[in-house]
């Protein structure tokens, strides 16, 4: 099977859960919508995320703060076993429609900020949690080859972000291009 090239890591098998080839799964974002609705999940080995394998999810569940998931072929506790630390893609076509106002990270990333006047302040790179709220991680374009890369962080808040035009990948934020 071709893997896809919009797969995105969304968590990692913890451990096996009970004995009949179960997993248990710690997913990267608490609501886990994306390991619920997707019925086929790639799993690699830390370090080779490139090499992912097709696991068709026959069960999945909540369970506490993580999931527990049964895939087809998975027989008992050894074969659970066998996945313990992999990681979890599945592909972006597969998430959930996000309500009006919300974004996914993943969609965020790649997209160009701008101010309202025009001024370039850099290519989003990454986001963070803070304790109040999700920040921008936007690198600042290099003006010389030898100049050292920077980032700006923008809080990804109403108050700074003026727009978010996921199709053409463009963020308008009332951000003054001085601050670094």
């Amino acid at each position: 099977m071709t893997v896809p090239d919009d797969l995105y890591l969304v968590g990692h098998v913890l451990d096996a859960w009970g004995v009949r080839g179960w997993v248990k799964v710690a997913p990267d974002a608490p609501q886990a919508t994306a390991l619920l609705k997707s019925r086929t999940w790639w799993l690699s080995r830390p370090g080779f995320e490139h090499e992912p394998a097709p696991f068709a999810v026959r069960l999945v569940r909540r369970h506490g703060s993580a999931l527990v998931a049964l895939f087809d072929g998975l027989q008992d506790r050894n074969d659970a076993e066998a996945l313990r630390g992999r990681r979890i893609a599945v592909r972006r076509a597969d998430f959930p429609a996000p309500d009006e106002g919300e974004f996914y990270w993943a969609d965020l990333i790649g997209c160009e900020v701008r101010t309202p006047e025009g001024a370039d302040l850099g290519r989003v790179t990454g986001l963070m949690e803070s304790a109040a709220h999700a920040i921008l991680r936007v690198q600042i374009a290099q003006t010389s080859l030898d100049a050292k890369p920077r980032e700006r962080l923008i809080p990804f808040v109403d108050a700074y972000i003026a727009s978010v035009d996921l199709p053409a990948k463009i963020i308008i934020a009332l951000w003054d291009a001085s601050y670094d």
